[in-house]
């Protein structure tokens, strides 16, 4: 079968169906081999190849997060999938109560601050590379998504205030610990985790230094979930990296329940970040 073929309902189905179990598993800790799963199913469809497979996770993936569902970390979203595998991810996401349990109980648990020196110095405060932009694009012209298995975990993690708290410990351990290591003790002691002693309504999290003394405001971002997964930003965050864009900078830590690791966006968020408006404050005249 050519590998741009159409894919039956039926393969469709097969595919959803595994994609959603080892995501089961992998949110619950439990052990498999994705190649092997991609090879297995591959053989039980259509002539088609495990490669091809593998590419129709990634299109899952991308639906996964149009419906506000965190994805599958070793599938990254890929463009260009049709209402069919929306259509199916939704029905099948209705009734998969052990992936719902597991995805739960990860955005709503409470946090815990790893120990900064328990963790390599290169990764404690030295940012990976921000993830490269990528457009998702859909077969049916992006029109709205309606569908009742459309959650929204991403903002149920960011209200997870005992994970957004740890997350700002940790990058006040790491920017203590990067300023001290620069030999910069003084400045080291005047790190200040503002959000807590004077409130959230600054539009950072963390008051920090460079090592030349310029200030260094920090917005700090934090989910469980890998690299590319969104996170929201409030009008007065966006604001206040316009105001102080040369000394403004978010912060994403990511995967911080397994091995935190963070990158950097300097400047205005918009300069970063395609923004969606998904909330709107409605006024009756």
């Amino acid at each position: 079968m050519p590998a741009n073929e159409t894919w039956s309902a039926s393969e469709v189905e097969a595919c959803v169906a595994d994609y959603l179990y080892m995501m089961a598993l992998e949110f619950n800790g439990q052990k498999y081999n994705k190649a092997e799963r991609a090879r297995t199913l591959a053989t039980n469809l259509n002539g088609r190849t495990d490669k091809a497979v593998k590419y129709k996770w990634h299109n899952i993936s991308a639906v996964m997060l149009e419906l506000g569902y965190p994805h599958h970390p070793g599938y990254k979203p890929a463009k260009n999938y049709h209402r069919i595998l929306v259509d199916e991810v939704s029905k099948q996401l209705l009734t998969n109560e052990s992936l719902r349990a597991a995805v739960e109980d990860i955005v709503s648990r409470p946090a815990v601050v790893p120990p900064v020196g328990a963790i390599p110095g290169d990764i404690v405060w030295r940012a990976v590379s921000p993830p490269a932009p990528t457009t998702i694009s859909h077969g049916f012209h992006d029109t709205p998504t309606f569908s009742a298995a459309k959650r929204d975990y991403f903002a149920i993690e960011a209200r997870n205030r005992s994970l957004g708290e740890a997350g700002e410990k940790h990058v006040v351990e790491m920017e203590i610990r990067r300023l001290w290591e620069a030999g910069q003790q003084k400045l080291s002691n005047r790190v200040e985790h503002v959000s807590q002693t004077a409130g959230d309504g600054l539009g950072y999290d963390v008051h920090s230094f460079e090592v030349d003394g310029r200030e260094r405001l920090i917005e700090v971002k934090t989910t469980s979930f890998e690299i590319r997964t969104p996170f929201y930003v409030s009008r007065n965050e966006l604001d206040r990296s316009r105001a102080d864009s040369d000394i403004y900078h978010l912060y994403r830590v990511f995967e911080f329940r397994e091995e935190p690791k963070h990158f950097i966006l300097s400047g205005h968020i918009s300069d970063h970040c395609q923004l969606n408006a998904e909330t709107y404050l409605a006024r009756v005249d």
